[in-house]
Formats: structure tokens, sequence, C-alpha cells
């Protein structure tokens, strides 16, 4: 099974080295790794190209956001199975993406997610949020809950016949494209138990200054999909609580 792994960077010199060499690190073989950039002024550009002979395409041109970058990487990719990785993220250890196949491969899954670590961005040992998936039910979805993004894994087949992301959503195009997947596609689900990711906190939709944005764009995905807009994404945000608890229990 080939795996399609995109990362997207704009902007991110302080820590695409750090992802990129966490995709190298893997001990599975069968990788295609592909970045794209949107025209970095930072020097990232500069220290991707020194990874090019480890990374299987490299596209660096202006674009209108990370969205339009990971739909330009899904055109591109050949894999089997399609997982994204941002600039500013890394695999929780280098086995991840053997385990990820193992279990897709047993389970026969069209879809697969996993648990994530939110980290301080300054010192990556300490986790904010633990992200704990639990197991898949259609009404979870319906009432606000949805895997953690970057632990998601699909076969491409199935992106190709559902359709990429929409662009119109600067921020909760991942969230839309779960939604759509979930609730109308028909797929086989299956959950991983194990870290798969650790994220920087301080992205796109975890910056207090985009919260007001992602409202209103949250509110759109669940009006478009017949939810009670409103209401499901305050349900959405219940389903958080539980992980700055354990976070705290932890810490």
């Amino acid at each position: 099974m080939k795996v399609s792994i995109i990362t997207s960077c704009f902007n991110r010199a302080a820590t695409i080295r750090g992802a990129i060499e966490s995709v190298l690190a893997q001990d599975y073989n069968n990788i295609e790794f592909i970045v794209v950039d949107g025209a970095s002024t930072d020097g990232s550009l500069e220290i991707i190209r020194e990874y090019e002979d480890c990374i299987s395409t490299i596209i660096s041109e202006p674009d209108h956001g990370m969205y339009e970058a990971i739909n330009k990487g899904i055109r591109v990719a050949t894999g089997d199975v399609i997982g994204l990785l941002h600039s500013d993220d890394f695999f929780y250890n280098n086995g991840v993406i053997s385990r990820i196949v193992e279990h897709m491969q047993t389970t026969r899954a069209d879809f697969l997610y996993g648990d994530g670590l939110f980290v301080n961005p300054d010192n990556t040992d300490k986790v904010v949020r633990y992200w704990i998936g639990g197991d898949y039910r259609l009404w979870k979805v319906r009432h606000g809950w949805l895997p953690l993004h970057p632990t998601c894994y699909i076969r491409r087949e199935v992106m190709m016949r559902l359709g990429l992301y929409n662009e119109s959503y600067k921020i909760a195009a991942d969230s839309e494209l779960l939604v759509r997947y979930l609730m109308t596609g028909g797929l086989s689900v299956t959950y991983l138990k194990e870290y798969v990711v650790r994220m920087r906190m301080g992205g796109l939709s975890t910056d207090s200054a985009k919260r007001k944005k992602m409202w209103g764009e949250d509110i759109r995905v669940y009006s478009s999909h017949g939810l009670w807009p409103t209401l499901t994404k305050l349900e959405k945000m219940a389903w958080k609580v539980p992980q700055f608890v354990l976070a705290l229990l932890k810490g």
C-alpha cells in the first residue's frame, strides 16, 4: 500500500524542517511525500530544497490558502491512501505510518483516524490538549463530533469520488470535508487507538483571532448539511472540554 503524505507550507522556516524529517524518519518504505509551498519568502523553500532528493514532489507557487495547496497535492498524489502532515506538526513516533497501513489493511477501511496531541509551540514536550478520538458513531458526527483532521487517512479513490476540500472555506474546509464524507459517503470507518501526531497550538483553527471567523464557517457547514447549526456548533465545542481537563490532570 502506497501512502501519499502531503505537507502544505507558507513561511514556516522555523518548523518545516521538523515536519519533513518526521516524514523521512518513518520506518514504512512506501511513502510518496509531496510538499506544496505557497511561494514562501522566509527561507522555507530553501530548507525544503535541502531534502529534494527524498521528497517525491515539490510544488512552489502562489496560492490562495492552505486548502488550495492541499488540493494541489491531492491531485498529483498517486498513493492508495492520502494523509496530511501540516508544516507546524510532526509524527508522534517513527512507526505511525506502518501501524496506520497495518490497521487499514486488516480492517479494509476507507477512512482511518487516530488520536493526537496539541503541544506548546515553544516546548513541544508540554501537552496542552489530549485529543482522544474514541470509537466512530454516526450519531456523534450529527452532534458536533469530528475526528482530528491531521490523524485522518483516506483512500485516494474515495477522495476522487466524494470531492476535495471546498476552497470557499478559509478555516473550516477540513470540517466540511469530514462532515460530508462521514455523513453522506457510506464509508467504512476505523479508529486507530494510538497517537498519530503532535500539533503545535496556534494554527488557523486554534488562533483566538480566527475563532469568530471559524464560528461563522462552522455554522455554514452545519446548515449546508441539514443540521441545527448553532446547537451543533455548541455541541462541537463541548466535545473539546474533556481534552483540556485531561491535560490539566496529567500536567
